[in-house]
């Protein structure tokens, strides 16, 4: 049917929906999955349909083969981080790829869930910060590389990983560069929990259907956004106003009816908003910023 076009437009990615949750798998194994332009703009396009999708609740990130991203395809050598030595810089703005690619799941209107199956270093580590839950498997090995390498954290990640880790263990991890396991990922607080490999994507599935079967798609979304954009707020106003306005709107809507009669009635629910049409007016609240 139509998910074998989807899936055979990409090149760099595979797209799969099961039920309601689609796993979007990084697909370069025989070079680790590294990240070029290609692989950046498929992502975006992919999260793009699984906004507009209302059958996709949830989307699980993962690796083919032995890793989840080894960093940046360096295969052009010296110059790989060199924008003013690439044809992708017509503007002239030198913006970071990483960050167009987290600055896109950071607006991503439903739960985003990372299944680290294996090294996951440079973008491949950075690119996992602005998704929600990180699950790694015990092959799992993360590296934020970038000085060793003679540039910066990128992918925003100087915003993301003091706010996942606090602000210590992100200048360790990055002062070092060094490469760390799974083991260390999890004390560090970066990741949620250690799977074996062979349970790594069924586990991280469990927790998807856990997040998304009982619950109201307006809600998750509105929940996201919150949550993610409250961690710029200067002030706890900031949060009660948007959670005032969100529950004036949700507190007469359709979802909330359903929410409470099926409580009330020891039956499942069955919300019936959708995310791609019934957003309330003041989504996205907050405020239109452009790169400059």
């Amino acid at each position: 049917g139509s998910e074998m076009c989807i899936r055979d437009s990409y090149s760099t990615i595979l797209y799969d929906v099961d039920e309601s949750i689609l796993t979007i798998t990084l697909n370069r194994p025989d070079i680790l999955n590294a990240f070029n332009t290609s692989m950046l703009s498929e992502i975006i396009d992919a999260l793009d349909r699984a906004d507009a999708d209302d059958r996709i609740r949830c989307i699980i990130f993962t690796g083919a083969g032995r890793a989840f991203c080894a960093g940046a395809d360096l295969s052009a050598g010296g110059k790989t981080f060199n924008a003013d030595a690439r044809d992708d810089n017509a503007d002239g703005a030198h913006r970071d790829g990483g960050g167009r690619l987290t600055l896109r799941i950071f607006e991503c209107k439903k739960p985003v869930i990372a299944a680290i199956n294996g090294p996951a270093v440079g973008i491949g580590a950075t690119m996992t910060l602005p998704m929600d839950i990180r699950l790694c498997s015990s092959s799992a090995k993360v590296g934020f590389v970038f000085s060793r390498r003679g540039v910066v954290p990128e992918a925003c990640s100087s915003f993301f990983l003091p706010r996942v880790v606090g602000i210590g263990k992100a200048l360790e991890w990055c002062y070092s560069g060094r490469v760390f396991p799974a083991e260390e990922a999890l004390s560090g607080g970066l990741v949620r929990s250690i799977h074996k490999p062979e349970d790594l994507l069924a586990d991280a599935k469990h927790i998807a259907r856990e997040l998304v079967e009982n619950t109201s798609a307006v809600s998750t979304a509105l929940i996201r956004q919150m949550m993610w954009k409250m961690l710029g707020a200067d002030h706890p106003m900031e949060a009660h106003k948007i959670d005032s306005q969100g529950m004036y709107f949700t507190g007469k809507s359709a979802d909330a009816k359903e929410g409470i009669e099926s409580f009330l009635e020891k039956r499942p629910a069955k919300f019936p908003l959708e995310v791609s049409k019934d957003m309330p007016p003041f989504f996205p609240w907050w405020e239109d910023r452009k790169f400059l």
